[in-house]
């Protein structure tokens, strides 16, 4: 696991000039955006931006028409889900891709589970998982039980799992698609928590949302999106909700500055 001072050699994930097309409709036209290791970037805009689709990009689920994806200016394929996390980007969706009827273990370890024996007749070590997971977790500080079904968990404790499993997986850059959406207060004030949490252990983080009260309070940057194109870049603490907003749904094309009234 990163430390602090690891953590502070910012490495970054870039998508330069990426356009998709599916049959006539453009949903994405030549959208550039970074984010480095150690900050927040949230991604904005109305239904129909793109958002969605540029972060499919990632996952390996969608691959684009045009454009490239680097990491540390490399370029770098995604043909799959699987290039994606061996790359160290771990996708985090709504519903956290965790497994309800296993362990907080079992989830954390999900893809990498400890065997023993032979190849042809091995088994699970669930007690070298749990071990290595509550080790995981009391340096993560997390409130979690390694042997509690992951089914009882509340939405906060689960993103806690997400974010100890992204850290397991040695993983550099998070990508959330709404995490708080169907969330209420408690739980949200949790997961925009552990969001934070995954900026300070080293992690570049992406965050696609509606809610602007949410990004304006955890985000670096946000990167506003409107009809497949980026229309503008801010850094949160130089900007507006209602700048965001002009932006979203009506700014100039090209991130050029634009005055809006307030």
């Amino acid at each position: 696991m990163e430390n602090k001072e690891e953590a502070s050699v910012n490495n970054i994930l870039e998508i330069r000039g990426m356009s998709k097309s599916f049959g006539s409709i453009k949903a994405v036209d030549n959208v550039s955006l970074k984010v480095k290791t150690g900050e927040i970037v949230a991604v904005v805009g109305p239904n129909g931006a793109g958002k969605s689709t540029v972060m499919h990009t990632l996952s390996g689920v969608i691959r684009p028409d045009q454009g490239a994806i680097l990491i540390d200016d490399s370029p770098v394929k995604i043909r799959g889900p699987k290039d994606s996390r061996q790359l160290g980007i771990e996708i985090v969706y709504q519903n956290l891709a965790l497994i309800n009827t296993l362990s907080v273990a079992s989830n954390i370890h999900l893809g990498r589970e400890i065997l023993r024996g032979p190849s042809f007749l091995s088994w699970l070590d669930t007690d070298e998982m749990q071990t290595t997971s509550r080790r995981l977790i009391t340096q993560l500080k997390l409130n979690l039980d390694p042997a509690q079904p992951v089914e009882g968990l509340s939405g906060g404790q689960r993103q806690a799992v997400a974010l100890a499993r992204a850290i397991f997986h040695q993983a550099r850059f998070a990508v959330f698609d709404e995490p708080t959406a169907a969330l209420g207060v408690i739980e949200t004030r949790a997961t925009l928590k552990v969001i934070e949490d995954f900026r300070d252990h080293g992690l570049g983080v992406i965050v696609v949302s509606h809610n602007l009260e949410d990004v304006f309070s955890i985000t670096d940057r946000i990167v506003a999106m409107r009809a497949g194109r980026v229309v503008g870049e801010r850094l949160t603490k130089m900007t507006s909700p209602d700048e965001i907003v002009g932006l979203m749904l009506g700014g100039d094309v090209d991130g050029e500055n634009t005055e809006w009234s307030m």
